[in-house]
């Protein structure tokens, strides 16, 4: 017998289910969340995958932009690693200041408002989204670039299967998912690290020819096409290889899963992150440089680098095959940044209503299950509409992570401005956000602008529609929150009942009918419930027992103290309704439970209760609207009719009472 029921009350589905995903998690496990986070080593390869994978077509896009000026890529080289370092240190200040995660869309909603938030959150979904299409496509691509081209038709199929194994690591746990591709990450940076050192090493004795190359070029294009088209050249190159920063930020949106103390976890996860970059994609760029890279059609500038210079050893052929695979592999190392915080910026979103409130709940695994599925989803949708083209894929990612840098950094300059009396050192972060608010627009106005025809608009587009069903979503709940306040017009004079009426102070017969409420907070939706029992069945039930779930959400996982506040929160809601119960005459009690899935927790508290009170019926309530829309089944779960048909299967009674809606 297992903590969940025995082995032989499970369905075939169930354990096979089990068996792919896991058995469920206990909430109640004091150290769950101590075994959930993830150290920096561990976030650095989940969250820093991202970010050191795009090296791989990055430095690559613009070095390919400057054409035959390839003396201006030194000049790369240091706007890369200046680049990296400011964006990091502003996200390291970020993670100071929301220690709670929730990066762009967080930063946005506090320092901007609501509007920009959603801008930014959105943003940030769809550009995680193509996170991972794009690197799984990379990584496919990758791998079948060494296969014979009658395998060519596999690869379509291969990246989808790559991204469905992923959705089922990632429901699994995200700390299970990063240990199994831990040593993808690991084969990268030794294979990579050998690459750039043996690359600059080798060719030392080349530094002064380069430096004088440098010189003379830069003298001849000063003279043709003067000072102003040299600049040009190197800020349309540096722009579009804007791919290099694309994973910063996932460390700031991905501290929820990081170990305590999680501010000090997140700048040292974000240390390792800028210098790990820095070193790969400015190495990267000087081998480029140093080996006079030209471009080879059919493969990549880092597969043409490999083969230089391993192509005269002994096993350089393989060690070659090896690093290039290493980076395909990476990409797929890299598509877990978005699924992992793809759906955590969908939770915060859900719990400020514009995503449906269920994209807040953990799974029995505590992973956010409908944002993993809803992602990868979506990804697969993206590979089949483009076909797997990186091409295509590319120019669709390369603009939304800077509209949400971009949000992000101006904020933070508004925040340091209007807070420069508290901030003691707001003038020197004011100017590391200014500078780094300068570069992001810079190289997001440039990408829109080159990239706008080739397939921008299709994520502008995509962004723009997202934002549209936040506004109506967001809409809905509202209105459905002023329906709901009316109901609350009960409360004040049901609370003011003076306290000596009718006040039953007798225990709860279990020989009694009994009604079991199930409630969610002391409201008038609960008390409107309670009404209705009472006075469509006059005199049938002696006894009340309210039953609570505290259900753990996004929101509230982030610390450890919060499930106990949450607990003692939904206490003193049943001791409100106890006491009204007592108040009308009822003997009264209450039962509570904790966990993340309401309907399965919930069922069982009740199934207990059945045992203990025999006569007794479930009562729960459920929203009904005048018109039924297809989309109310979506934005407000079944929980009702679920639990309903959970007991019934138990035999045990239960009904349903209807609580009207009216906008």
């Amino acid at each position: 017998m297992n903590k969940d029921g025995s082995e032989s009350e499970l369905t075939f589905f169930t354990k096979l289910r089990r068996k792919i995903i896991g058995v469920p998690r206990d909430i109640r496990d004091p150290s769950i969340f101590h075994k959930l986070a993830l150290i920096p080593l561990l976030a650095w390869i989940g969250l820093g995958a991202d970010g050191l994978s795009s090296s791989s077509y990055g430095p690559e896009e613009a070095f390919k932009t400057l054409g035959s000026h390839t003396y201006l890529a030194l000049a790369l080289v240091l706007a890369t690693a200046l680049t990296v370092g400011i964006i990091s240190y502003a996200y390291s200040r970020i993670i100071e200041h929301f220690p709670n995660g929730g990066g762009g869309y967080i930063v946005a909603t506090h320092t901007l408002g609501e509007r920009a938030g959603v801008v930014s959150g959105c943003a940030l979904v769809v550009d995680y989204i193509l996170t991972i299409t794009v690197s799984i496509s990379s990584c496919a691509d990758a791998i079948f670039s060494y296969l014979p081209l009658e395998f060519q038709h596999f690869k379509f199929l291969f990246a989808g299967f790559l991204i469905v194994l992923l959705i089922i690591l990632n429901i699994r746990g995200v700390k299970e998912s990063i240990t199994f591709l831990a040593p993808v990450f690991i084969i990268f940076l030794i294979t990579h690290a050998i690459l750039i050192g043996y690359g600059i090493f080798s060719h030392i004795g080349k530094l002064a020819p380069i430096v004088q190359d440098v010189h003379s070029g830069f003298t001849k294009d000063l003279s043709t096409i003067g000072g102003l088209g040299i600049f040009l050249i190197f800020i349309r190159a540096y722009s579009l290889g804007g791919g290099t920063y694309t994973g910063i930020e996932a460390v700031s949106n991905g501290l929820q899963i990081m170990r305590e103390p999680k501010v000090n976890t997140g700048k040292k996860t974000m240390l390792y992150m800028a210098i790990s970059l820095a070193i790969t994609a400015g190495g990267i760029l000087v081998c480029y440089l140093l080996v006079k890279v030209i471009p080879v059609e059919g493969k990549t500038l880092n597969t043409v680098l490999a083969d230089m210079l391993f192509g005269h050893w002994k096993f350089g052929h393989w060690l070659a095959l090896i690093t290039i695979l290493s980076e395909g592999a990476l990409l797929m190392v890299a598509s877990q940044a978005g699924f992992i915080d793809a759906p955590r910026v969908m939770a915060n979103m859900a719990v400020d209503s514009w995503f449906p409130h269920r994209f807040a709940a953990f799974s029995e695994r505590l992973t956010m299950q409908n944002g993993v599925l809803i992602i990868g989803g979506a990804a697969l949708a993206l590979l089949i509409y483009t076909h797997g083209s990186i091409a295509t894929l590319v120019v669709m990612y390369s603009i939304n992570v800077f509209l949400t840098f971009s949000l992000s950094e101006f904020g933070m300059s508004r925040f340091f401005i209007k807070n420069r009396k508290k901030e003691i050192k707001w003038k020197q972060h004011l100017s590391v956000h200014l500078t780094g608010l300068t570069l992001c627009l810079t190289i997001l106005t440039i990408t829109v602008f080159e990239k706008f025809h080739e397939g921008g608009w299709i994520t502008l587009l995509i962004t723009l529609c997202l934002i549209i069903l936040c506004y109506l979503i967001k809409y809905h709940y509202s209105r459905v929150s002023r329906g709901m306040t009316k109901l609350d017009v009960l409360l004040p004079g049901i609370i003011d009942m003076p306290s000596e009426i009718n006040i039953n102070k007798a225990p709860t017969d279990k020989r009694d009918m009994t009604a079991i409420q199930l409630v969610s907070g002391y409201n008038g939706f609960g008390v409107h419930s309670f009404l209705s029992i009472a006075r469509s069945f006059p005199g049938l039930y002696k006894n009340f027992v309210f039953v609570s779930i505290a259900v753990v959400d996004q929101d509230l996982f982030k610390h450890e103290e919060k499930i106990e506040d949450l607990k003692n929160k939904v206490v003193h809601s049943l001791e409100k309704y106890v006491e009204l119960a007592r108040k009308f005459g009822f003997p009264a009690e209450y039962r509570i439970g904790v966990g993340t899935d309401v309907v399965d927790i919930a069922s069982k508290l009740c199934e207990e209760v059945s045992s203990e009170f025999r006569r007794s019926t479930v009562f729960t309530g459920q929203l009904v609207f005048e018109t039924e829309k297809f989309y109310h089944k979506i934005l407000h779960n079944e929980t009702a009719f679920a639990i309903q048909r959970r007991l019934q299967w138990k035999g045990i009674s239960n009904v349903i009472l209807p609580i009207r809606i009216k906008f």
